[in-house]
């Protein structure tokens, strides 16, 4: 089975259901978490200089201070579960290409994401980091969607 667990997140309400998906599946097989937060480089963020209304210091100390906030909260779910968990913090101009490459550095053997299940032109237009890494991964990825229940997972329902 699973020993070891890689979950990205993003600090929204469903990354935090996956985490507790995770968690809940790590405590049942007896394996490991890290959590994963991705950002995106500066440069990369400031496509037009004209657009661009806060500088590197300012965007540097707002990401990395949402990312530690992210990594708490599920740090704490972890810890709530007695679930060993490490929390990572990434910069990439790709995040699922952080995310596949966390989880093959780091030995995991499965990653558990979010996705808002969007479909059609918003799908298209918004793209999905889990249709990304679900088609680039060769980690296997379990898909938490919007309506499921961690307590029901963890009783096989």
């Amino acid at each position: 089975m699973y020993r070891h667990i890689l979950v990205p997140i993003d600090g929204s309400e469903l990354s935090n259901r996956a985490i507790e998906y995770a968690v809940a599946l790590a405590k049942a097989v007896n394996a490991k978490v890290t959590v994963l937060t991705v950002t995106i480089p500066y440069s990369a963020f400031a496509v037009e200089p004209e657009l661009v209304i806060i500088g590197f210091d300012e965007y540097l100390k707002n990401t990395t201070k949402l990312a530690a906030h992210y990594l708490d909260t599920a740090k704490d779910i972890a810890a709530a579960a007695k679930v060993p968990c490490d929390a990572v913090h990434e910069e990439h101009t790709q995040p699922y290409r952080a995310i596949i490459d966390a989880a093959e550095q780091r030995g995991c053997d499965l990653i558990v994401m979010a996705s808002h299940g969007r479909r059609g032109l918003s799908a298209i237009v918004l793209g999905s980091e889990t249709v990304k890494v679900l088609t680039h991964s060769t980690i296997p990825v379990l898909v938490v969607r919007p309506k499921m229940n961690p307590a029901a997972f963890l009783k096989g329902s």
